[in-house]
């Protein structure tokens, strides 16, 4: 186990209609589908290739035979049940710094552009800042880390709209957290955030 470095993967359980959903009204539930299986399957390409544990946590349920390798470095978790992305995240995080990580990010699996590189430059930014984040084009982020738990972060913020990045800014302002801006990359949420990434890919990812 590296007890160092923790990297969360959020992924939902990929069931028809219950995932891209805001994709899958324009493209139709089974292309969504297709596209989301093969967004955790890039996910995952990536994921291995950082040096750190992986710990995936799943929306419904844990799924013991799919993509995700099922030992370490990687391992399954279910994710807090409460409604709130929020209290999601947070549970994640307080799960993996009283296990004994001291820097830990999370992901989800919405990000194409997002890379290896990028999630090492965070690693690295936390052996010298508190925090890290990587906002998205959407206002939200990609990508968040830190070396200790700041609950402030997980509290009164509207998931999915473009106020969380700026005001997860202000509580490491508020806290005096020094932190550190990864570069804007696009959550692929909808139909129109497909442009961000080239029409050759874009066919492949829906196959």
């Amino acid at each position: 186990m590296n007890k160092k470095r923790l990297l969360i993967i959020f992924v939902k359980n990929p069931e028809l209609g219950k995932c891209k959903t805001r994709l899958a009204a324009t493209i139709g539930d089974e292309k969504a589908l297709t596209f989301y299986k093969n967004m955790l399957q890039s996910t995952k390409e990536i994921a291995e290739k950082v040096e750190a544990d992986k710990a995936i946590y799943y929306s419904s349920f844990i799924d013991e035979d799919d993509l995700w390798p099922n030992q370490a470095p990687f391992y399954k978790r279910l994710q807090n049940q409460d409604p709130d992305l929020g209290a999601k995240m947070q549970s994640a995080f307080s799960e993996a710094f009283d296990t004994g990580y001291e820097s830990v990010c999370v992901i989800g699996s919405d990000c194409y552009a997002l890379d290896e590189k990028v999630i090492a430059e965070a690693f690295k930014t936390l052996e010298s800042k508190g925090a890290v984040l990587g906002p998205s084009n959407d206002g939200g982020y990609y990508l968040l880390g830190m070396n200790q738990l700041y609950t402030q972060l997980f509290e009164q913020k509207e998931w999915s709209t473009e106020s969380v990045a700026p005001d997860t800014i202000q509580d490491f302002k508020s806290l005096n957290v020094k932190y550190y801006l990864l570069e804007q990359l696009t959550d692929i949420d909808n139909e129109e955030d497909l442009k961000s990434i080239p029409d050759t890919v874009v066919k492949q990812l829906l196959k």
